[in-house]
């Protein structure tokens, strides 16, 4: 019940928070900071996961949560007198696409997190009155799969059209810090807020031994740093292009954006390559650059037009689908989507990899930790047209495990005879579609 209060008297806030937000749009806030309480810290640790690994300092949440309210009155007391110091980030690399390249991840301490939590919720407030409904990345109430409905539904209201991909390189560690500062400072003028961003910029990343204070960007894996990446992108891309780019067009445009995934759509060639054209240097003024291969601009009109397009329908990709022209059941051509080849190809080799590493588990634990992988894959990728793709991922998986049984031991191969029977007795999940949409 307490728990509930607690969470409650925070909600009211929030909502107070929101509707100044939205009373003085424009205007910069001055006092934001003095929400942070006890209740609200206590909500922010209910909001905080506690499965992640450790920060710097080793402590687990677990091992937080043993001195729960001593803990909090202590980071209170440190953030009202402004001794709080921003711990160094301990940086590790997780493998990226195909497993060739890695992509660094922060991890803060528990605390940290918390606290970053606990900013969030100030921050979100406030901004959630000036983002736009086509950004879509790590906002409440949003997901991805809003994002590809929302790409569906314009691009086949257009009757398709020209779609720019845009690849940002390297975008959480080219976040420049002077411009960040400036584009919050014009909403939040609270100096105890912008003070912990600030520490929270300058904190050290930690990896191994070695201790360095890189001059730009944000460490993925920060709670914080998905909630200042959109407010950064929302200036740099959104405001500009419903300020200055679309009123300038000779047709219909439009925008989907998820964290730093983004594509325009246009209905005319010459706006796309204008947009195109102008981009570089957009991004150049805010210490951006867009990967030259990675951005393209791709010709998307349904099939059948008679407009003198002469490319046929091409297709793109987002958020892990394929998206291409095909036609319903009522003989309609509509926009589909189906798993990219890279997200298949990666599945399968961690399905891989997990195989091999564990192929002499017991029978129970393999069966056990292949169907939540599946169930997993499907929950994501189980969409409306994707069913093909999906029951590839489920044969291919089912010849991995067959695969790595028969390495169990010298007698060799399994035959699929025998496969048949392992599979009656542990089946693995057939493919479902999750997220229905009418074609």
């Amino acid at each position: 019940m307490g728990e509930a209060s607690n969470s409650s008297t925070v909600s009211t806030k929030l909502e107070r928070i929101a509707k100044l937000a939205k009373e003085l749009r424009g205007v910069p806030l001055q006092t934001l900071a003095h929400h942070i309480d006890m209740d609200w810290l206590r909500e922010a640790y209910r909001r905080t996961r506690k499965d992640g690994a450790p920060g710097v300092d080793g402590k687990t949440a677990s091992e937080y949560a043993e001195h729960l309210e001593d803990n909090l009155s202590a980071l209170l007391a440190r953030l009202k007198a402004g001794r709080y110091r921003a711990p160094a980030v301990r940086r590790v690399h997780i493998p990226k696409g195909d497993g060739s390249q890695t992509r660094p991840i922060g991890i803060p301490t528990f605390e940290d997190k918390l606290l970053q939590r606990a900013v969030a919720m100030v921050l979100e407030a406030v901004y959630e009155q000036e983002f736009h409904d086509f950004s879509y990345g790590f906002r409440p109430g949003r997901s991805a799969h809003q994002a590809c409905n929302a790409l569906r539904d314009t691009t086949m209201q257009m009757a398709g059209g020209w779609v720019l991909e845009v690849d940002i390189r390297k975008f959480f560690d080219c976040v420049d810090h002077e411009h960040l500062r400036q584009i919050l400072g014009r909403r939040i003028r609270d100096g105890a807020i912008l003070r912990l961003i600030g520490k929270w910029l300058n904190a050290g990343v930690m990896e191994g031994l070695e201790l360095s204070h890189p001059q730009a960007g944000t460490p993925q894996g920060g709670v914080i740093s998905p909630l200042l990446a959109n407010i950064y992108l929302h200036e740099v891309i959104d405001e500009w292009f419903v300020q200055d780019v679309r009123p300038r067009l000779k047709g219909r445009a439009a925008l989907v954006r998820y964290a730093d995934d983004l594509l325009f759509v246009f209905a005319r060639k010459d706006d796309a390559e204008r947009v195109l054209a102008v981009l570089p240097k957009r991004m150049g003024k805010y210490g951006l650059t867009i990967h030259p291969d990675k951005t393209r601009l791709v010709p998307f009109h349904r099939p059948g037009r008679q407009d003198g397009v002469s490319d046929g329908p091409g297709t793109f990709d987002l958020l892990g689908f394929t998206h291409h022209w095909a036609l319903s059941r009522n003989g309609k051509w509509v926009v589909k989507r189906r798993t990219a080849k890279d997200r298949v190809r990666h599945t399968l080799r961690r399905i891989a990899v997990w195989c091999r590493k564990h192929m002499h588990d017991n029978i129970e634990n393999q069966h056990r930790a292949l169907v939540r992988k599946l169930n997993g894959h499907y929950a994501y990728f189980g969409v409306t047209s994707n069913y093909a793709a999906l029951a590839r991922v489920w044969h291919r998986t089912t010849a991995i495990w067959r695969k790595w049984l028969g390495r169990r031991s010298q007698n060799g191969l399994v035959r699929w005879a025998a496969m048949h029977v392992l599979m009656e007795r542990f089946p693995l999940p057939r493919p479902r579609i999750v997220h229905r949409y009418i074609t």
